[in-house]
C-alpha cells in the first residue's frame, strides 16, 4: 500500500469512533499491539530529542525500502508511534521523504495534543525523515 492508501484508511477508522476517548484507547491499543524494541536498541543515540517522554527509533533499509523499529515509555505516545510506523516503515525512503502526512491533521490528532507532545510528533516526524534522507542515499 501507498503511504496514502494507508492514510486514508487510517482516517476511515478514526472516523468510526465520535469521541475522543476512544480514539485515545484506539491509539493505545495501536502501541500495546507494538512489536518489542530490543533493550540493547534503547540507547541515547535512538533517542528522540524534543520529545517529553522517552521515544527510541532505528531505521534500516531492507530491498529499498525504510523500516523502522520503535517505542516510548509512554502508552498514548507509543500509540502515535505506532501510527507512524503504520504508515512510514516499508515504504521507499524517497516516499517517506516527500509524504504529506495529512492524516494528523484529519483525524484532529494535533488538536488534541498538549503542545509539548505536538513538539514531540514533530520530533519524531523530524527524525523518521532524516533517517529516510540518510538511506536515501543507500539505495
Amino acid at each position: 500500500m501507498t503511504i496514502n492508501e494507508i492514510q486514508d484508511e487510517i482516517i476511515e477508522e478514526f472516523e468510526l469512533l465520535e469521541e475522543w476517548v476512544d480514539r485515545y484507547q484506539l491509539l493505545i491499543d495501536y502501541g500495546n499491539a507494538l512489536p518489542p524494541f530490543p533493550d540493547e536498541l534503547r540507547t541515547k543515540q535512538n533517542l528522540i530529542e524534543g520529545c517529553q517522554s522517552e521515544v527510541w527509533f532505528t531505521a534500516s533499509l531492507k530491498d529499498g525500502r525504510v523500516i523502522y523499529q520503535a517505542t516510548s515509555d509512554a502508552v498514548l505516545v507509543k500509540g502515535i508511534v505506532a501510527l507512524l510506523l503504520r504508515v512510514l516503515s516499508g515504504q521507499p525512503p524517497r516516499d517517506i521523504v516527500d509524504a504529506d502526512l495529512y492524516f494528523i491533521e484529519r483525524i484532529g490528532l494535533q488538536e488534541h495534543l498538549s503542545p509539548i507532545r505536538s513538539n514531540g510528533l514533530a520530533a519524531m516526524l523530524h527524525q523518521m525523515k532524516l533517517y529516510a534522507l540518510a538511506l536515501s542515499t543507500k539505495s
